[in-house]
């Protein structure tokens, strides 16, 4: 078995838009729960002073990762121009040049882009006890 696709995203917020992305992430969060039932999960991180985010993505594999970027589109790209400051994205599992192309198209020019597409072992559950 292949392993799961996992894109992260690390981002500084521009001064004075933490509430615009607070409701940006919302709105990501609620249209991925309720129209990606593929996705394994989607989680937004901020650091202590919140003035730097990371969203955490895993996706069963690079289409679903695809179809969030299409889906998506126009809130990710109103993010970038006018929210964040993307730091560096990380790619883990073997990405389709359809959805580099959409990464490079929705990130800022010059952004460090780490990918690792070799899945080695590990394990994947839907729902872990508590």
């Amino acid at each position: 078995m292949s392993g799961p696709f996992i894109f992260i995203g690390t981002h500084r917020i521009k001064e004075g838009k933490l509430a615009q992305f607070k409701r940006d992430a919302q709105v990501l969060v609620d249209f991925a729960r309720d129209h990606e039932p593929r996705l394994i999960a989607f989680n937004f991180y901020l650091n202590d002073d919140e003035t730097e985010a990371s969203i955490v993505q895993v996706h069963p594999d690079a289409a679903s990762m695809l179809f969030h970027m299409q889906a998506m589109r126009e809130t990710i790209k109103l993010a970038v121009d006018e929210v964040l400051i993307t730091k560096d994205i990380q790619i883990y599992g073997p990405p389709n040049d359809v959805v580099r192309g959409m990464i490079a198209s929705l990130s800022q020019e010059g952004v460090a882009v780490i990918s690792k597409p070799l899945h080695f072992g590990g394990v994947v559950r839907s729902s872990a006890e508590a």
